[in-house]
């Protein structure tokens, strides 16, 4: 390859199929705008059948969309949302592992039931989710699988001890998988997000002792929107990040820098 043939058509999915879980709201929805943006065609898993905003926006960008509602706690509904893609778009090209829950409690307070519950959808359906897929992108010969990591996959963080272990256990997924596939022209990589304005974030949003002290770490001065966020799944949805790989790419403002 020249320097001559590099254009912006790198980071073209015109006809790319895309998996994105939990993609009917807060960033899983920017993402899966962004991809349709981008020239994807999008399969939406979500818990719920709240989808009519995303389906309107993945619409006006002329891509098609198919949204299919599981539950990613039962480990029993991951293959068969695998094979519904492939039923629907007979190719897999793209996934985002962007479900994930979060519960807040102290330490000496936490329920077990909860731990359970937050590693089963951050960690154990990212797993399993991606390995499924895999199978599918090893005997394509290509493939991108981006995790959703967060900046606590590099801190401790108060309150939140499962969804810390899931968030650095993921990271950990990230490497090992492109480690394994890379020699299959599979590329995995995660974007760890700042602090985002969305739901999971509303209950720290309303503290504004606590907000005040996020937004005084935050070299940007602001919290994130989703929109911070498209260009980078897009970016490595694409073949411009063909050789990146088992990267945990932190978009936060410069909150890790500060």
């Amino acid at each position: 390859m020249s320097l001559r043939d590099f254009s912006l058509d790198y980071f073209n999915l015109t006809d790319k199929v895309a998996i994105v879980t939990g993609g009917n709201t807060g960033l899983g929805q920017g993402y899966a705008v962004a991809l349709a943006k981008a020239g994807a065609d999008l399969f939406i898993v979500t818990y719920n059948n709240d989808w009519d905003s995303t389906r309107e926006l993945i619409e006006e960008t002329g891509r098609k969309v198919y949204f299919y509602q599981a539950d990613l706690s039962d480990r029993t509904a991951i293959k068969p949302l695998v094979e519904k893609c492939v039923e629907v778009y007979g190719r897999i090209d793209v996934l985002v592992n962007n479900a994930g829950t979060i519960r807040r409690a102290p330490l000496l307070d936490y329920k077990v039931e909860d731990w359970n519950a937050v590693m089963e959808i951050n960690l154990n359906s990212v797993y399993l989710l991606s390995q499924e897929v895999a199978r599918i992108m090893v005997a394509q010969k290509s493939g991108k699988i981006i995790n959703i990591c967060s900046m606590l996959s590099f801190q401790g963080g108060k309150f939140v001890p499962p969804y810390t272990a899931s968030k650095h256990a993921v990271a950990g997924l990230t490497k090992a998988f492109a480690n394994e596939l890379a020699q299959y022209n599979v590329q995995i990589n995660a974007i760890a997000p700042g602090y985002v304005e969305t739901a999971n974030t509303a209950p720290i949003r309303a503290d504004e002792e606590r907000s005040d002290e996020i937004l005084g770490r935050i070299p940007a001065a602001r919290w994130a929107s989703p929109q911070d966020y498209m260009g980078i799944v897009v970016f490595l949805a694409s073949k411009a990040s063909d050789y990146m790989n088992g990267h945990i790419l932190a978009v936060d403002g410069g909150w890790l820098a500060r």
